[in-house]
């Protein structure tokens, strides 16, 4: 199995020294070449044939998005990781390209100058991005920083669930890589008559998720908003962890509301989708509906046995719909999926969930009903 081919397209000659020094040092990987510009870039894959690029938002003569659209009509299926730079401007950009068809992305050093550090968060950040994109290496699944996960091991059956008047009250999502694509087909299925909150951990950094709960928000007819501290949990309401802090749900009163904290990373995390999994149970118990979906890692897995746990519903998106199937496949695999189902196919099944043992009927929009 050959190296994994890298094309670095970058206008700063420091960025595209950095990034070919990191990456170089990776036994699994290879400089195929530089650009300084997406023009050359187009020009480059057919002689380079990369297996991925990296490629920068902001350049001269060919920028970024246009280059990544010029890209997507010869290379629909090259794996890009855009380098976006962590400001407002740069989100904006960042989920453009993810909607152009970008498969991830990686924010800038802001401090160019101190290089050890520059060098020591791209490997942690960009160099596993990089192999669970090329399909050949992929990411093995992990073990925890709490506990060793063995998704082969035989798991003792689960306790049935209680009978009675058991019912959906919360739906909580853990979502990371193609996280933005895949939320944006998800929510907009949901009439604005639907009968529970949703709570969702994006793995992003802060702006970041203050522009993706935005586009969203317009996008559905639910009301998607970044979580605050003291906001009271409302039907037909959709809250996104902000980037940096952990999201929770705490009781208070007769109403459960979110409260955000500065905790410690869980999973190399913050926000932490275990973190969101595990309060929504303190609260709400067997009553949850949680749903894992794309993305590296095994963020969720601890928060999705719990959930099982308490006698609620675990649903995870399958490999095929997934752009990573790290998060869900590893749930999946140990057993603590109810159902595992392709992004097409998820939102009927929350629906049908949520509206078990409810007596109005939740109707579904024009979309849904004619696929």
């Amino acid at each position: 199995m050959g190296k994994i081919r890298v094309l670095v397209v970058d206008d700063s000659v420091v960025i595209r020294k950095i990034l070919s020094d990191v990456l170089s040092e990776d036994p699994d990987i290879e400089i195929a070449g530089v650009a300084a510009n997406g023009r050359i870039a187009l020009q480059k894959i057919p002689q380079v044939n990369p297996d991925l690029i990296t490629l920068d938002i902001e350049m001269p003569e060919l920028n970024g998005l246009e280059t990544l659209e010029a890209l997507r009509k010869d290379y629909p299926d090259l794996p890009v990781i855009m380098f976006s730079t962590l400001t407002e401007r740069g989100a904006e950009a960042t989920l453009d390209a993810l909607s152009l068809g970008a498969s991830d992305y990686v924010t800038k050093p802001s401090n160019i100058g101190k290089v050890s550090e520059s060098f020591d968060r791209l490997r942690s950040k960009l160099v596993p991005k990089i192999k669970a994109l090329v399909p050949r290496f992929g990411v093995p699944l992990v073990k925890s920083e709490r506990v060793n996960i063995d998704a082969s091991a035989k798991r003792a059956p689960f306790p049935p669930r209680p009978s009675g008047a058991h019912r959906v009250d919360i739906v909580t999502i853990g979502i990371s890589t193609g996280g933005p694509n895949a939320l944006a087909d998800l929510l907009p299925v949901f009439r604005d008559d639907f009968p529970v909150p949703i709570l969702i951990v994006q793995h992003m950094p802060p702006v970041f998720t203050k522009n993706l709960a935005s586009r969203l928000d317009k996008k559905s007819a639910l009301t998607v908003m970044e979580g605050f501290d003291g906001a009271i949990l409302a039907p037909g309401t959709v809250w996104i962890a902000p980037g940096g802090l952990h999201m929770e749900v705490r009781k208070s009163g007769t109403d459960a509301v979110l409260a955000m904290n500065e905790n410690p990373r869980e999973n190399s995390c913050r926000p932490s989708v275990d973190v969101l999994f595990r309060s929504a149970v303190e609260v709400y118990g067997l009553n949850t509906l949680t749903v894992i979906m794309t993305g590296m890692g095994h963020d969720g897995y601890l928060g999705c046995e719990g959930v099982r746990e308490s006698g609620g519903i675990v649903l995870a998106q399958d490999e095929a719909s997934s752009v990573v199937w790290g998060m869900p496949g590893i749930v999946a695999s140990s057993g603590l999926a109810d159902e595992v189902l392709s992004l097409e196919n998820l939102p009927s099944a929350i629906m049908r969930h949520v509206i078990k043992r409810r007596a109005k009927p939740l109707t579904v929009s024009a979309k849904e009903s004619s696929s």
